[in-house]
């Protein structure tokens, strides 16, 4: 479905990076090495001057900027172009953005990306491009002056740049688009051009609009699911609803007749025991001229499936194992110890002790999983939603043979991700599909299809215990988690506790006798990253817990917290975010935090208040709410935000991901859990799985955005992990009830 377009002799510029990691951008030739038949489009014109692998200007002065990332709401295709306009000197008015497709390229030492960075996970969008992204821009506006200088016959030093133009000593100007063909033909510089001081920062900072938001209020904004080829077939699949099941027998008589579908093929489950590396389920596909025949056919199919090992396997005896791991308390994995916590123990003036239980969460994104692919002899086209390109160009070329040179993938926005995209098992399905099909295939998923197949955030329980000296100061804390490990047949060797604890997590560095110990509960639920990973299945309990220490100990919960952290200060952090963890930076949020909701103000209106502060992917948050419960309805009347993610390149981009980030975690808090019986997924559509509505919402959620000059984090998984900790002490405020196992709504009803 590409679209082939002549470029004669023109000139490029090719991307490379130095040893010490500056990008430099150099010449070759057009006819010597065409530019990726990829290129979009809107890259491509009759005036076409390419200055780097990001950056066309047209002659009129118009500037068009290619978004490397995957978006997935999270911002990228505003914030990560803006690091370049603010570089090249532009005005943000007269950028146009684009979406680059996947950047694969082979060089000398081995396969390597032209635009950098391009996946979606770990909110490092913002931390991957800061330098890279913004050296293109000043690189191509160092040309530019270049050229501008040879056309006066001035020394480049003494001339500046404004909106587009270079501006001469005397006031004659030059813009961009005059000077474009002639700076592409001059060397690039030898050593990476100085960056602006943040001083001078223009478009870094200033509150910018989504660069594609007209498109989506007017429903011309292309996903992944509205994408479809001219001579496409269209598939759905009957998925085995066994956890690791297999297909017995199929009749697909009645399907066949079904006006409009093609054929039927059953699709091979992965081999037991082995990493999810292509198909999650085994199946039967149903391939249709269109998407009600398709489904229609489906519904026809008559299927059987032999159950797998996990026939047994059921949310009610996980829970039994994971607690009696925990009673038992033998054979677990050492994740961190500090000092001598069983002494403390002993020593201890007072203990107090606590368990959380937490579910097994599914992405449940707007846009379910689809692909649209391509397969010729030698070359295949994919087109679909993605967070992880690459691993999906790899598996590919691993399912057909070609090289990766000659598989293309084309990236659109995608109806959110939160982790569920980093895995590829859909594109795999539309893959065997389509070499079964001969043609080009659309898979489609149905939202039943989605909350059945996922790769589901963990199920597990965490024990915690603190010890207490007679200054009601804390000496010890214990932290023991049994939970389904995150890395269940993961190609990627990972400890046990990954996804589940981390060893330098909050109070690590802060007390001394720490106890973090790990165990594993068999289980063959898929497992995968789920908004914030690791922080979002520990912080409920941590934070919980900190604040059933304050209750126990009649302290005041901030000044617990704050006691804890002490003087400012940075301690080593060996997780994604490190390498330092800043205590002054996450107190600073959560006193923030405390003033904004009226922290230590005497209620007597049956409202409640609940606090919760968390460091994730080096971004520190603060939580609040304010909530009363009237019979069987809670209600939050405020949500209080405070973030600081170091210097903010698009704050309304930040502003937007915190109020997103809470409403989610506020949602799956309230209500949402995946439960399975028998071997069997009990929630099949959002009846069974209740997003939570518009009622249930907070009014509004109040976002305070710490101004910071430090090296600016990501943002799109900060705002999540210490909500629902909030959100339970805030319900503990108003009804003295502890909720401990979530969801909130259901246990909160039962224990009232």
């Amino acid at each position: 479905m590409s679209t082939p377009v002549n470029l004669g002799r023109r000139r490029f510029l090719a991307v490379s990076l130095t040893a010490s990691g500056a990008l430099l951008l150099g010449l070759r030739a057009a006819h010597a090495e065409p530019p990726p038949p990829d290129l979009p489009l809107a890259l491509i014109g009759d005036d076409l001057t390419e200055l780097g692998p990001f950056l066309r200007i047209e002659r009129d002065n118009r500037i068009v900027i290619g978004a490397r990332g995957c978006e997935i709401g999270q911002g990228v295709f505003t914030s990560l172009p803006m690091l370049i306009a603010e570089e090249l000197d532009v005005d943000w008015s007269q950028v146009q953005v684009v979406q680059l497709p996947y950047g694969y390229i082979e060089t000398d030492k081995g396969p390597s990306n032209r635009y950098g960075a391009q996946d979606a996970g770990g909110s490092t969008s913002i931390t991957d491009g800061w330098k890279d992204l913004r050296q293109a821009g000043a690189t191509a506006r160092w040309l530019l002056l270049q050229a501008a200088a040879q056309e006066w016959d001035l020394p480049a030093g003494q001339l500046r740049t404004a909106a587009g133009t270079v501006i001469a000593p005397d006031g004659r100007t030059l813009t961009y688009g005059a000077l474009a063909a002639s700076a592409a033909a001059i060397a690039p510089p030898a050593q990476p051009v100085a960056l602006k001081a943040p001083e001078q920062y223009r478009i870094i900072g200033q509150p910018t609009r989504t660069a594609d938001a007209r498109e989506i209020v007017t429903g011309r904004s292309r996903f992944g699911i509205d994408t479809y080829g001219a001579d496409a077939l269209v598939a759905v699949i009957a998925r085995c609803p066994y956890l690791d099941g297999t297909l017995d027998t199929f009749d697909d008589s009645e399907a066949r007749k079904v006006a409009g579908v093609i054929d039927v093929v059953a699709i091979p489950g992965p081999a037991p025991n082995t990493p999810f590396s292509g198909v999650l389920a085994a199946g039967v596909a149903v391939i249709a001229q269109h998407t009600w025949a398709a489904l229609q056919g489906r519904e026809r199919l008559k299927v059987t499936w032999k159950q797998g090992p996990w026939a047994k396997e059921s949310s009610t005896a996980l829970a039994a194992a994971a607690h009696a791991a925990l009673d038992k308390n033998e054979d677990g994995v050492a994740v961190r110890n500090d000092g001598d916590f069983a002494l403390a123990r002993k020593q201890a003036r007072q203990l107090v002790e606590a368990r959380y239980e937490m579910p097994f969460l599914a992405h449940a994104t707007m846009e379910p999983p689809a692909a649209l692919i391509e397969l010729k002899q030698d070359s295949a086209l994919l087109t679909a939603s993605l967070q992880d390109p690459d691993g999906a160009s790899r598996l590919i070329a691993d399912l057909t043979g070609l090289p990766r040179r000659a598989i293309e993938v084309r990236m659109t926005r995608a109806g959110g991700g939160f982790g569920r995209r980093l895995k590829n098992d859909y594109v795999a399905e539309a893959v065997l599909v389509a070499k079964a099909a001969g043609k080009p295939v659309k898979l489609m998923w149905t939202r039943d299809d989605d909350l059945q197949h996922d790769f589901y955030r963990p199920f597990g329980v965490h024990a915690l215990a603190a010890t207490l000296d007679r200054k009601k100061r804390i000496t010890g804390w214990s932290h023991h988690c049994a939970a389904t490990p995150l890395a269940y047949r993961q190609a990627k060797e990972r400890p046990p506790y990954a996804g589940c604890l981390e060893p330098d997590d909050f109070p690590a560095g802060l007390v001394a006798n720490l106890d973090k110990t790990f165990f594993s509960v068999t289980s063959g639920m898929p497992r995968g990253a789920w908004r914030a990973p690791v922080h979002t299945f520990h912080a409920f309990a941590v934070q919980s817990f900190i604040d059933e220490v304050a209750v126990a100990t009649k302290q005041d919960a901030v000044k617990l917290r704050l006691d804890l952290l002490g003087e400012p200060r940075q301690i080593p952090f060996r997780g994604h975010g490190g390498p330092v963890f800043d205590t002054g930076r996450l107190a600073n949020v959560l006193r923030q935090c405390a003033d904004r909701i009226g922290w230590g103000v005497r209620r007597t209106d049956g409202h409640g208040l609940g606090i919760a502060c968390h460091f994730t992917f080096g971004g520190y948050a603060a939580h609040a709410f304010e909530v009363s419960v009237e019979g069987n309805a809670l209600r939050i009347h405020r949500a209080v935000c405070v973030v600081d993610v170091g210097r903010v390149v698009n704050p309304l981009g930040v502003e937007a991901q915190m109020m997103g980030g809470t409403l989610d975690a506020v949602s799956a808090a309230l209500n949402l859990a995946i439960t399975v019986k028998d071997g069997q997924l009990q929630q099949h559509n959002f009846p069974d799985y209740p997003l939570m509505k518009m009622a249930q919402a907070p009014h509004s959620v109040e976002v305070v955005i710490v101004e910071s000059g430090a090296e600016p984090s990501g943002a799109g998984e900060i705002g999540v992990p210490s909500a629902a900790p909030a959100l339970a002490n805030a319900v503990y405020a108003a009804t003295t009830v502890r909720v401990r196992k979530l969801p909130l709504m259901p246990e909160l009803l039962r224990m009232l």
